[in-house]
């Protein structure tokens, strides 16, 4: 079982940046695909982004796309969320999980499936 750590959370403005960061333990990273899912009070979990193992694909739901990009860095284990342009919609518990090399795609809710490791998840609030 992969562990995974997340944090970069905080408050931010609307309109604002956060950087999140994904970091894994346990296994080697380029085995995994990563995702990035949010839960917002009262909500479902929901995807958010995913990449494949070696970084050469990626993917994003549909409320994010154009204002967040996914990244990572094999070498220190470790997967980034960059979220620019923030809405106070997007608020909530990040998570980040693993699954085997490839990302399970939808174009509905909740994006992402099949995810099988998971981290305890970081806060992010966008508010004025």
């Amino acid at each position: 079982q992969l562990q995974l750590v997340e944090s970069g959370g905080g408050l931010v403005q609307p309109g604002g940046s956060l950087r999140l960061s994904c970091v894994a333990s346990g296994g080697t990273l380029d085995d995994y695909a990563i995702g990035w899912f949010r839960q917002a009070p009262g909500k479902e979990r929901e995807g958010v982004s995913c990449i494949n193992n070696f970084g050469t694909s990626s993917n994003y739901a549909n409320p994010v796309s154009g204002r967040f990009t996914i990244s990572r860095d094999n070498a220190n284990n470790a997967v980034y969320l960059q979220m620019n342009g923030l809405k106070p919609e997007d608020t909530g518990v990040y998570y980040c999980a693993a699954r085997p090399r490839f990302c399970y795609y939808s174009d509905s809710p909740p994006y992402f499936h099949d995810m099988e490791d998971w981290g305890k998840g970081t806060l992010v609030t966008v508010s004025s």
